[in-house]
């Protein structure tokens, strides 16, 4: 099937149930004084259901998100939904940018304008992108799989697919953080003749289940430290890989669950140690949920991590140059030199702040480093 203009438009009665079930939330009780260590905050998650249900405006962030240029387009038994912006430039360079979860297509919007842009911004139009931000299968408004099997693996070659098929590209350029680091190495080791290069934020997923036993001190120490994070703040993985449809009806059924299960993530996860109110505006932070809420996806983007631990293929060597970004802030910032014994390293960046979530918190540092690396890259 072609490619077909998209529009997000919700009902209002989409919107006028959230705004009901709002209003009738019912709420748990709290340790006192325990802050965050057990949990979203009660304090703040009245103060931020309050917001949604009196301030928020959904109306003024759809119009606005619907400024970008936006598509669906059926690939194999998947619809997914896409933003393709073109470069403002003699040559633009396509590059895909694959989202994770909690977070959504708008991870990258930020950036649209940096990389597809430049000039506007100080730098070169030589340097100008093609950016095309896919949503995830089961995330916001690309279609759920009806059928096991969509892991990272899969998702690459829906990635091949549309960029190749679909839009047109020869060869393209591809960057990701959190699942979107996976299927983007995955996009790079099945598809390796289609890749200009891949940039990445986050590899650190890599090195917790290495078997090696002659490690340095300082990889020792990650690897210590990593299982440490795993055992306190990877529950979330544990039900997601294991029973997220049981997890599905809660979170599909209150909104009020639905940000406390994402917002947690967003506080621990940023690079302002849980000052991350300065970092995210409440709009920003409802309307990333409002994508999972008012698509019912929040169910379906769940499954991906039982996907991804049940039954995930073993990735070929990756012959395109990396570039590893690594903002300081995020979960499990590895050592460079175990990295480079996986994965072949042509630019290696450690941002001067920032956390997870690294184009909304940061967007001139994360656009500028993959200018950079692909600027390399043009030539060839």
């Amino acid at each position: 099937m072609s490619v077909k203009k998209f529009q997000i438009q919700i009902s209002d009665q989409v919107v006028d149930d959230l705004k009901s079930r709002l209003g009738n939330s019912r709420w748990p009780n709290e340790i006192i004084d325990s802050g965050w260590e057990r949990g979203t905050n009660k304090d703040y998650l009245k103060s931020l259901v309050s917001y949604w249900q009196h301030n928020y405006d959904w109306r003024a962030q759809e119009n606005d998100l619907n400024q970008y240029p936006q598509f669906t387009c059926m690939v194999d038994d998947i619809d997914i939904h896409f933003v393709h912006v073109r470069g403002k430039g003699p040559n633009p360079i396509p590059v895909i940018l694959t989202h994770g979860w909690p977070d959504s297509f708008i991870r990258y919007k930020k950036i649209i304008p940096l990389l597809t842009d430049p000039a506007s911004f100080g730098g070169d139009p030589n340097d100008s992108f093609d950016v095309i931000i896919p949503s995830l299968p089961g995330f916001g408004f690309s279609s759920a799989p009806e059928s096991s099997g969509y892991n990272n693996s899969k998702i690459a070659d829906l990635w091949a697919k549309l960029m190749t098929e679909k839009l047109g590209y020869a060869k393209f350029a591809a960057a990701g953080g959190d699942v979107g680091s996976g299927v983007t190495r995955y996009l790079a080791s099945n598809y390796h003749e289609l890749l200009i290069g891949i940039h990445l934020t986050d590899v650190g997923e890599l090195l917790i289940a290495s078997n090696e036993t002659n490690l340095s001190p300082e990889e020792l120490e990650y690897k210590t430290a990593a299982w440490q994070w795993v055992g306190l703040e990877g529950g979330y993985v544990a039900i997601q890989s294991t029973k997220p449809q049981t997890l599905g009806y809660g979170l599909s059924d209150s909104p009020v669950g639905l940000a406390a299960w994402i917002i947690e993530k967003f506080r621990s996860w940023s690079g302002d140690n849980g000052n991350f109110e300065e970092k995210f505006s409440m709009d920003e932070l409802l309307t990333n949920i409002m994508i999972y809420w008012v698509t019912n996806t929040i169910g379906s983007s769940t499954q991906l991590y039982y996907e991804n631990s049940h039954g995930l293929p073993p990735m070929n060597q990756i012959k395109v140059p990396i570039a590893v970004a690594l903002f300081p802030q995020d979960i499990l910032v590895p050592e460079k030199s175990w990295v480079e014994r996986y994965l072949n390293i042509s630019r290696w960046s450690v941002m001067a702040r920032g956390g997870h979530f690294t184009a909304m918190e940061e967007p001139k540092l994360f656009a500028d480093d993959i200018s950079v690396f692909f600027k390399t890259l043009r030539a060839s």
